[in-house]
């Protein structure tokens, strides 16, 4: 009787050790609140820095280019759109 309670006891008591380095090793994983605001102003700058640097280039064409109004401003605005939609899917699926 008592030798079947050591081995319960053993059994139990390893369980409990696989169990607590499951949380340790979990606790290593959890991303702080301070990683994720960096992780999500990342996502923001890849997404925003195309589409402002395609509003100054429009700009500055349709500034040389008279004429076409504002017709190359908008156009890379779509183009720096689609360019920080491509960043950000590049950037989440690593």
């Amino acid at each position: 009787m008592q030798n079947i309670d050591n081995e319960s006891n053993q059994k139990l008591q390893e369980k409990m050790r696989k169990s607590i380095k499951k949380l340790d090793a979990e606790k290593k994983d959890r991303q702080t609140i301070f990683a994720q605001t960096i992780y999500l102003g990342t996502i923001g700058i890849i997404f925003i820095l195309p589409i402002i640097t395609g509003a100054y280039l429009g700009v500055w064409l349709d500034n040389k280019l008279h004429g076409y109004s504002v017709s190359w401003t908008i156009s890379l605005i779509f183009l720096g759109i689609i360019i920080g939609a491509v960043n950000i899917y590049l950037f989440i699926r690593e």
